[in-house]
């Protein structure tokens, strides 16, 4: 009878809970959305006054010439007045998740504050002390030895084993776990030492731990899973807050202890978001542990006598001594089709205001990268829309192509535009940021979202402000993301922008971790550290999807210096690379690519054929006009070959030059590199190439779409192909 009590007064707790939090969240929302609508009433006001009241005013005669002014002004006030709607709509929305937040806390506070009252009471504490017996015959049967309780016994002989209750425990269950734990102890030869202790925090239940395991049937654990659960949960309105009170309480029909087993640990000392532990001998590297607080880490150091761990959050609250638990499972990150067209933190969690992320799932952020045999050539081009890359250093689908350069010349706009071109080309991007600043990833977002690029792009962002730690991770978790679409048999582009910010990062961790540095302070894995991101970038066989990643690794040099440690251990990984010239950017070519030092390694089997053989003599040309142009500066006489040599270079040099966020396609590059190439526009001057070249691409879209797409789609570069082509360049010069 009194266990019926017990189960009639948490209904009735619940029912309480549920009536109560709903009207009080209901409260504080009515009171501060009042407060909200107030001032922006005010603000509409203030914003009409502002305005001139055109309604009013009766043009006379002279001035009708005005009136065509005078509407397009009232749109303008109309088009204001829409806008501040919007704004107090969006305003009210955001207000309106962070008030319901809030109350979350609230609510978890009173939930708790009622269970241990009602468990206070005396008349329910036998009732529930009778549940004690049947909580230690659920653990006796699970217990077991770790391996690292059996690496403790071999160097001490004797294993801790505490037994902790809300209240007294009884005789019998004492004894009946001395006699469980002493009959497993000696089966390997190994003593116990048992300790029977009293924590009123615990509300109801016990508790077994042996070693560094533990096995939990307490009131405490289950109000912790429960709070767990319901910070998790995305409250978007009150409806969701009586939902989770309703879970609350079908659990408490069924009232019941459940046997939950995790392992404890315990903080030596924290510093730097860096925290040392001992304990949790049998913890991997990479797993991800609690601290009680709440905040979370990740272990990166397995040592003897310690474990050494990055703090993802804030570390201010964790002091030594206290406990951290092992959450069992590797770090990991939410992957899905939600997360296109958001900005999120290296956890996964969205950074950009617009509402939760439900995703289809988790991967870990650190994989296995695909096996040699698992792999397929690289035989299909991803086009960046650029035309100096897609005609000098092809990309493939599947490949690693490096962007090099020193800083402010150009690196993240080759990046973003090749993003930009993969609009409608069934391709997913991926951007990494990693101690970037907060308005280049604000620049970003808005740039891809005015071309409509952010509908198929995930921005993963880690900004300058954040902690090494979380730069750390932020790669690896951006292309666990893209790993989840390449195995759904979809092809990705993932940018790492830059992995010089994320060498930093990692150099700073291993020195707090006290690993010992080698060249330029960085720790011996550095090279191992690039290698296992970006081996893990590929283009799968058709037995697995035939999907792939395609990886753009940005790199900062300094003044140049390709031949930096963290720039020649990338340069050694990948399939080649792009390398950005400060002297060129200053000139004004845009974009600054070097070709003598730019190559493709794999990206050639992959480019249009049309193209290839279009472009095949191009770098050796270039090359030479950079020759012959530098040499010029001392003034020598030059011939007429000489001076045709260095006409058509500066024409390739001004035709190759193209501005941001303005990709082109690769069939029209074709036909403007062979239009230069082949002396077609030997007549233009190079001040007029630019709008040579926009008149060409109109003359094909307008007047030889066909021809176009014989270009496009072409399997060789044959005679009739290039007979045709020659005679609508020849037409084009003639009408240009």
């Amino acid at each position: 009878m009194e266990i019926q009590y017990v189960i009639i007064n948490f209904i009735i707790l619940a029912v309480i809970l549920f009536l109560f939090g709903r009207k009080m969240v209901k409260s504080i929302f009515n009171t501060r959305f009042e407060k909200i609508n107030r001032e922006l009433d005010e603000a509409e006001e203030a914003e009409k006054t502002a305005m001139p009241v055109f309604d009013e005013y009766q043009p006379e005669e002279s001035d009708a010439c005005d009136a065509e002014e005078i509407t397009l002004a009232q749109a303008t006030v109309d088009e204001k007045i829409a806008q501040i709607e919007e704004f107090r709509n969006h305003l009210c929305s955001e207000i309106h998740r962070e008030m319901i937040e809030d109350a979350r806390e609230e609510l978890l506070l009173i939930m708790r504050e009622n269970v241990i009252k009602l468990f206070s009471d005396e008349k329910y504490q036998k009732a529930i002390r009778d549940l004690d017996a049947d909580v230690i015959d659920a653990i006796l049967p699970q217990i077991k030895l770790t391996p690292g309780d059996m690496a403790y016994l071999k160097h001490h002989d004797v294993l801790y084993v505490t037994v902790t209750s809300a209240y007294p425990l009884d005789e019998t269950i004492v004894k009946k776990v001395d006699e469980a734990t002493t009959a497993m102890l000696e089966a390997v030869g190994g003593k116990t030492s048992l300790w029977v202790l009293e924590d009123p925090d615990l509300i109801g239940g016990l508790k077994l731990r042996i070693g560094d395991t533990v096995y939990d049937g307490t009131v405490a654990e289950e109000l912790y899973r429960f709070s767990k659960n319901f910070n998790r949960e995305p409250i978007l309105t009150t409806d969701t807050v009586g939902h989770l009170i309703q879970e609350f309480s079908e659990k408490a029909k069924s009232f019941r202890p459940q046997i939950y087993v995790f392992q404890l640990g315990r903080v030596l000392t924290v510093s730097d978001g860096i925290c040392w532990m001992d304990g949790l001998a049998d913890i991997m590297y990479g797993e991800v542990v609690e601290f009680e607080c709440g905040e979370r880490g990740m272990v990166l150091d397995i040592q003897q006598n310690r474990i050494g761990c990055v703090i993802f959050g804030d570390f201010a609250h964790i002091e030594s001594g206290t406990r951290v638990r092992r959450v069992g499972r590797i770090a990991s990150v939410p992957v899905g089709n939600s997360l296109l067209g958001r900005v999120v933190n290296a956890l996964g969690d969205p950074i950009d205001a617009e509402g939760y992320i439900t995703c289809e799932g988790k991967r870990p952020i650190e994989f296995k990268a695909p096996s040699i045999l698992d792999r397929a050539p690289v035989n299909s081009p991803l086009h960046t829309g650029i035309k100096a890359i897609d005609a000098l250093v092809p990309i493939g689908k599947g490949q690693r192509e490096l962007i090099i350069g020193d800083r402010q010349t150009g690196k993240t706009a080759i990046a973003i535009d090749t993003i930009i071109n993969q609009k409608g080309k069934d391709t997913i991007c991926i951007y990494v940021a990693i101690g970037q600043k907060d308005t280049l990833v604000a620049e970003i977002k808005d740039k891809l979202k005015s071309h409509g690029a952010l509908d198929y792009t995930v921005i993963v962002a880690e900004p300058a402000s954040s902690s090494a730690a979380l730069q750390y991770i932020a790669p690896f978790s951006a292309t666990a993301i893209a790993e989840h679409f390449m195995y759904s048999g979809k092809d990705v582009l993932i940018i790492y922008d830059d992995l010089s910010k994320h060498a930093v990062a990692y150099r700073e961790l291993s020195l707090l971790l006290h690993r010992p540095s080698g060249r330029e302070a960085y720790p011996g894995d550095i090279f191992y550290l690039h290698s296992r991101l970006l081996e893990r970038s590929a283009h799968l066989s058709d037995e697995l999807g035939g999907g792939s990643i395609t990886a753009l690794p940005i790199i900062e040099t300094l003044a140049g210096d390709i031949s930096a440690y963290i720039p020649t251990n990338v340069i050694s990984i990948t399939d080649g690379q792009i390398f950005l010239d400060a002297e060129l950017f200053n000139e004004g070519q845009r974009p600054a690519i070097n070709v003598g030092l730019s190559v493709s390694r794999v990206g050639g089997a992959a480019q249009n054929p049309v193209m290839k053989k279009v472009s095949s003599s191009l770098r050796t040309r270039l090359a030479q006009y950079r020759e012959l142009a530098e040499f010029m500066q001392f003034g020598s006489d030059i011939d007429d070959t000489t001076k045709a040599t260095l006409a058509s270079g500066r024409l390739l040099t001004e035709a190759l030059k193209q501005g941001r966020y303005k990709p082109i396609d690769d069939h029209l590059q074709t036909i403007l590199i062979f239009a230069v190439s082949a002396g077609y526009a030997d007549g233009i001057s190079p001040e007029d190439m630019e709008n040579f070249e926009k008149e060409l691409y109109k003359y094909f879209a307008e007047k030889k779409a066909g021809l176009a797409e014989k270009v496009r789609t072409a399997a060789k570069f044959d005679d009739k192909l290039k007979n045709e082509l020659g005679e609508a360049l020849v037409e084009f010069s003639a009408r240009f």
